[in-house]
Formats: C-alpha cells, structure tokens, sequence
C-alpha cells in the first residue's frame, strides 16, 4: 500500500524548500510547523542526515471539515509534508496521501475531503515540475 505522493525536483534543497511552501500556499496550506530533522538529529543524536525537513502544513476548511466527521481524525490529517536531499542536485518532496484518512478509518463520508486534499497537494507537488 503506497501511502505518499511524491515527486523528485532537479533542484537544490533550499530552492526547493521555497518553492514548496509557494505551491502549498497557492493551493491553500499554511505552514504551521517547520522541523528541521538534520539539525534536530545532529544535536540529539550526533549523526549526520542529508537535508530532510518537515513541514506541518495545513488547509483549515479541509482540516474543520474531516474533525467535524471525526474528531479523531487530527492522527491523520495530510499535514507533514517532506523536503528532503536526493543527491547533490535533486530533492524529494513527498506528502502523505489524504486517501489513508479513508482507507484507515473506513469512513466514507471523508471521501469528498480526502478527494479535495489529495486534488490540492498533487497540484501543488505538480506544479513544482513545471
């Protein structure tokens, strides 16, 4: 079961880190949360990662929409979106798939949501290809 939408950016990681948070905003998405897994896991840990950061992002109608259907549902909301190193020039940009939301909680009436989030993330993932 594949539960990520992903796409690989022939760009540099701080470019693309920009680029990301334009297209997530254009779709919609705030950024909420911003962790930075190489330093956190540097100065944790002592190990040394590629650049690999977190953005918690969000779309508050959708988000009011799937916790009005279930409460329980902020474990899963899309929100974590993945800005990592591929290689000197390239990064991979992933989200999580809103479609887990139904799959996991077997709710149909999330459906419409799930469809809408998974429709906004693609375009904005897509439109970084351009």
């Amino acid at each position: 079961m594949t539960y990520d939408i992903s796409v690989r950016i022939e760009a540099d990681f701080s470019s693309t880190v920009e680029r990301v948070r334009a297209a997530l905003a254009d779709q919609g998405f705030g950024v909420l949360t911003e962790i930075d897994m190489r330093a956190t896991l540097h100065a944790k840990l002592g190990v040394e990662l590629e650049n690999y950061l977190i953005l918690g992002a969000c779309n508050p109608q959708l988000a009011y929409a799937a916790v009005e259907i279930d409460r329980n549902i902020g474990l899963l909301l899309p929100c974590n979106v993945v800005i990592r190193a591929d290689g000197p020039e390239a990064t991979l940009v992933q989200a999580l798939d809103p479609q887990v939301m139904v799959r996991l909680t077997g709710r149909d009436e999330l459906r419409t949501v799930a469809d809408e989030a998974t429709r906004r993330l693609q375009a904005a993932l897509a439109g970084l290809t351009d």
